[in-house]
């Protein structure tokens, strides 16, 4: 015989259990969206997601009314303004824009290449700062996009100091720095480091990068110590340790 509250008690747990998969299902269908494909038609979620159309179109009425999601006039769907809002708070939670942006800037000036910053969010990296190159032919990625965690140097950087085992990463962490050319595309090359924060804890990584035409091995083993020298610098100012950075960009055999 049931004891008295516990059919309630039990009926909440329930209620808890089906809320937390409604949430799982809307977190996946605004997980189908990229920014090569900005909208959505309802058979288009429906195949990315795996979900029924009439599940899909139960949660899109909650997030369009919470503005994550719009409504194209065609009936496409697309990510909605409050995702912005969101996504906005994040950046500015994640790192300081005011330390980064210009270490990051003195490093593009230096090289006069693109400066990225990238964050692991599991199993692949966001850029979330972003600073052009001065030529007029640059490497095109943009604040937002989403790249491969174990593919390019600064996949790899983030890869490695999230614990990765085995080669490259075992050497990236002893040198605090990865150098990749056609790693992820075959047109772009690249060098990266990470930098830190209270705790040791890695908050992203620090990347220069180019046209692998323009930017090869030899410039990148060049600009491993002025990048070093920007890691160790960003990670003194968000309150850490930057000796083991710096340590490496003494080690570097980098021409000043």
């Amino acid at each position: 015989m049931d004891l008295p509250g516990n059919s309630a008690d039990a009926e909440i747990r329930r209620t808890s259990v089906e809320g937390v998969a409604a949430l799982d299902r809307a977190i996946a269908i605004l997980d189908a969206f990229s920014t090569a494909e900005r909208s959505l038609s309802l058979a288009e979620i429906a195949m990315r997601t795996g979900l029924y159309k009439s599940t899909i179109l139960r949660l899109a009425n909650s997030l369009l009314r919470g503005q994550l999601l719009e409504r194209l006039d065609d009936g496409r769907y697309r990510v909605g303004p409050a995702a912005f809002r969101l996504g906005a708070l994040y950046q500015r939670s994640v790192v300081a824009v005011d330390i980064l942006l210009p270490i990051m800037r003195d490093l593009s000036e230096r090289s006069w290449e693109s400066v990225a910053f990238y964050v692991r969010s599991g199993d692949v990296r966001t850029c979330l700062y972003r600073v052009e190159s001065k030529h007029p032919i640059r490497y095109t990625i943009r604040e937002g996009d989403v790249l491969p965690l174990l593919a390019g140097s600064g996949g790899r950087v983030l890869a490695a100091f999230s614990g990765q085992q085995g080669e490259p990463y075992e050497t990236i962490r002893k040198t605090c720095n990865c150098l990749a050319v056609g790693d992820r595309d075959p047109e772009t090359a690249g060098v990266s480091a990470p930098v830190f924060g209270p705790g040791h804890a890695l908050l992203g990584a620090l990347t220069l990068a180019g046209p692998s035409t323009r930017v090869d091995a030899a410039f990148l083993e060049r600009m491993k110590r002025p990048l070093l020298e920007a890691a160790a610098r960003a990670t003194r100012a968000f309150g850490e340790d930057a000796s083991m950075l710096e340590q490496a960009s003494l080690a570097t055999a980098a021409l000043p």
